[in-house]
């Protein structure tokens, strides 16, 4: 995807994950252009009598889902004169704060420029896909025993330590809401032999072990599996590793005379004795780190809401929480059992019959999410009455659901750095119709 123009695929949809990613990174994309094929061995695709071969020109509109045969002439968009004015007036009213979702420093370079007033979420595991870091991230997969995945974790660390410098970096001063670690390993992990074997030779094991390993950490219904916070609880020394990478790196920043506001996201929490337990732990890695560099930082601990359960019980995790980020694409998919990547496939019929008015992944379901989204708000501030409260899923970028983060009093919605002009839009329209 990092090397792609645009992006077009036959399968998914405007919410499935290709096409959320695509928009983080502002690239054009279609997905779920359901009438084509395409044939990877003649590295043609067909729609009806037309054939595209590889290396043929094709034109995408993101906005209308349009493929287009040739070379369209496009246009870079303008952000300045009347739209300027237009943000100036929106930013002059709305009461909301809008943040972005990123985690490179031109992601966040491209939202400031459009307006965005910080981080509301950073999706560390972007950070290990790199070619440098892949493999030390599969060595520590790898690993039987703490001490060798300890090895392998050092290996990243201070590559992880130089992503969140630049970051604050390039913040200045603005708050960074950090996610720590959220997918399954398996994500990880290599799928081709040739890639195995490379794994294996790092590792200093054998390609049989690698298929093993991979054999393991396989799951049924890997989004609702060992994820999350379960991955900091059964191996703390990942989360250990990202907390130094923060901390180290906030000193450093600091250290320039620049100010730094790090708030550190545990993911995927189901009680608050998961959170409580973690947090204990990035805390002894603040103080330690505050001991060897003779300061002390400013730093919160907060969650990602994402499960019906942290929504029903959020007045106690509030004890430890000093900040909730709902994270609605997965709150949304954990409260109606429906997959944001294989929805697309029936909720047309579904719209078309009235039984639902809109995707819930594009325009948050008022009734069922957003109820539960209420009553953690309000249990939350019940346990903790200046609890920051925001959210951070792709609906962070929609305005009907902007006007019910303004009607909940939210401090902030967090979307793609192309989608904060339309937050910010959104969010004076609704302060307006309050």
């Amino acid at each position: 995807m990092h090397a792609a123009n645009g992006i077009l695929t036959a399968r998914g949809g405007m919410t499935s994950h290709a096409a959320v990613v695509a928009r983080g990174m502002g690239k054009c994309c279609v997905s779920g252009a359901g009438e084509l094929r395409i044939d990877y061995k003649n590295q043609t695709c067909t729609i009806g009598a037309t054939v595209v071969k590889a290396g043929d020109v094709i034109t995408l509109d993101g906005s209308k889902g349009e493929v287009m045969l040739g070379e369209i002439p496009t246009i870079q968009p303008d952000l300045s004169g009347d739209f300027a004015t237009v943000m100036e007036w929106a930013d002059a009213v709305r009461q909301l704060k809008i943040r972005t979702n990123a985690e490179t420093p031109a992601d966040a370079e491209t939202a400031r420029r459009l307006g965005a007033e910080g981080i509301g979420l950073c999706r560390t595991e972007h950070m290990f896909f790199e070619s440098e870091r892949i493999t030390a991230m599969r060595e520590m997969i790898m690993a039987d025993d703490v001490k060798a995945r300890e090895r392998a974790l050092g290996k990243i660390l201070p590559m992880q330590k130089q992503d969140f410098i630049q970051l604050f970096t390039v913040m200045q001063g603005l708050p960074v809401t950090i996610r720590l670690l959220d997918p399954p390993l398996h994500e990880f992990l290599p799928h081709s032999e040739a890639e195995m074997q490379e794994v294996a030779k790092a590792a200093g094991i054998t390609l049989s072990d690698v298929k093993e390993r991979a054999e393991k950490l396989a799951e049924s219904n890997p989004m609702l599996g060992h994820r999350g916070c379960r991955l900091g609880l059964s191996y703390p020394e990942v989360y250990r590793m990202q907390a130094r990478a923060i901390f180290e790196a906030a000193h450093d920043v600091a250290a320039k005379g620049e100010t730094v506001l790090p708030e550190i996201m545990i993911p995927l929490v189901m009680n608050q004795k998961e959170l409580s337990t973690l947090k204990r732990e990035i805390d002894a890695v603040a103080e330690e780190v505050a001991t060897q560099r003779g300061t002390t930082l400013a730093y919160q601990i907060g969650t990602m809401i994402e499960l019906p359960r942290a929504a029903l019980r959020a007045a106690d995790i509030a004890q430890y929480a000093e900040f909730f980020s709902f994270g609605t694409n997965d709150l949304t998919q954990t409260t109606l059992g429906i997959s944001r990547d294989d929805a697309a496939s029936f909720l047309e019929p579904y719209k078309r019959r009235g039984i639902l008015d809109s995707d819930p992944f594009v325009t948050l379901d008022i009734e069922g999410v957003g109820e539960l989204i209420q009553i953690a708000a309000e249990r939350g501030r019940g346990t903790r009455p200046n609890i920051k409260l925001g959210i951070c899923g792709e609906h962070g970028g929609d305005p009907a659901s902007i006007r019910f983060c303004q009607s909940l009093g939210l401090n902030y919605v967090s979307c793609s750095p192309y989608r904060v002009p339309i937050a910010r839009l959104a969010a004076a329209q609704a302060m307006l119709d309050s």
